[in-house]
């Protein structure tokens, strides 16, 4: 099994995820929330769950995977490793977002 590395915008993005749940819905569903996410980040390394590859409009290798209402963007690392690139709400402009992740 790939180790998983969570990138930097990607960890930015787990702290917005886990304070905006935290405070609309309290401690508990965020723990939750977040557990899940990290759950789907072991599958991802497992290849137990399904990705597809990011759309061509985004001018990038890698793959995209959905967790509940989020869009897990990550790519296999030189290594062999699963990097976790940035997580996006499904509501979010993805590809302006995605460009904000990464200065493009």
């Amino acid at each position: 099994m790939s180790t998983v590395r969570i990138q930097e915008a990607a960890s930015h993005r787990l702290d917005e995820i886990y304070r905006y749940s935290r405070d609309q819905w309290g401690t508990a569903h965020a723990d939750q929330y977040l557990a899940g996410l990290f759950a789907t980040f072991d599958k991802l390394a497992s290849h137990t769950v399904i990705s597809r590859p990011v759309p061509a409009e985004f001018d990038v290798k890698g793959f995209v995977s959905r967790y509940e209402r989020h869009l897990i963007y990550w790519r296999k690392l030189d290594n062999g490793d699963v990097g976790i690139v940035t997580i996006l709400h499904e509501r979010m402009h993805q590809i302006e977002r995605f460009r904000q992740d990464f200065g493009l």
